[in-house]
């Protein structure tokens, strides 16, 4: 497996697509660092390492999932990096999106408050 983010993501959706309570998820820092994110945002209920692999537990509001779509901006082959006058809210304000800057990586919002760019992993709406 080369690109374990995209591994991670496809996972997450496909849970919800099957309104999954939990999933496991390659652990990789990266990964880690971007679970980190989406529980800062309230986007997941928490995670945790369970043998080789994260336990994420998805969150939900009553029925509906509270992330409905993740996409995944720079591949392994062609990366994206954009500034923090480039950031911009992710669905009218109602995403976030993931970026990867020298300080860690951050949210969207958290990038552009700090004034810094850096390599758009993805986008979560």
């Amino acid at each position: 497996m080369n690109d374990t983010i995209a591994d991670m993501l496809t996972r997450i959706q496909n849970a919800i697509m099957r309104m999954k309570e939990n999933v496991n998820v390659p652990n990789t820092k990266i990964n880690a660092e971007i679970l980190k994110v989406l529980k800062q945002e309230e986007m997941i209920e928490d995670f945790s390492q369970k043998d080789n692999d994260l336990e994420v537990i998805l969150k939900y509001d009553g029925n509906e999932p509270v992330i409905t779509k993740l996409q995944k901006v720079s591949k392994l082959g062609q990366r994206i990096y954009i500034r923090h006058g480039e950031i911009k809210p992710v669905m009218n304000g109602r995403g976030i999106s993931v970026i990867s800057t020298s300080q860690g990586v951050m949210s969207g919002a958290m990038a552009k408050s700090k004034s810094l760019g850096g390599e758009l992993i993805c986008q979560i709406w």
